[in-house]
């Protein structure tokens, strides 16, 4: 069993491979706009998002897949940012990130 130090390495890699991801799949004309520390802010604030708006206690469709409205999760992303003083971002454009963080978690399932 791997002791908590390596757990976390693990974590720090497989989110340094995601945000990699995330950034290699937004669109060109936004791409530029984010650092990868901005991703890594932007899929812990979606994560929270999937916890805490209850989005994942609904019951999935007859193949077990949830319908998430990744409108509604840009908007999140960018009300805590702000909430945060990170910054303000568009929505629009965070639309992406949340479309490409979805596309990692299921290309790992």
């Amino acid at each position: 069993m791997a002791d908590i130090e390596e757990e976390l390495r693990m974590d720090d890699e497989e989110n340094a491979r995601e945000a990699e991801f995330i950034l290699n799949n937004l669109p060109s004309e936004i791409k530029d706009k984010f650092s990868t520390d901005d991703i890594l802010y932007m899929m812990d604030a979606i994560v929270e998002y999937y916890y805490t708006s209850g989005v994942l206690d609904g019951n999935g469709d007859s193949d077990g897949y949830i319908d998430i409205d990744l409108q509604k999760v840009a908007e999140y992303v960018c009300k805590k940012a702000e909430e945060d003083k990170r910054g303000i971002y568009d929505p629009n454009e965070i639309f992406f990130v949340a479309q490409a963080d979805l596309d990692f978690q299921e290309a790992e399932e």
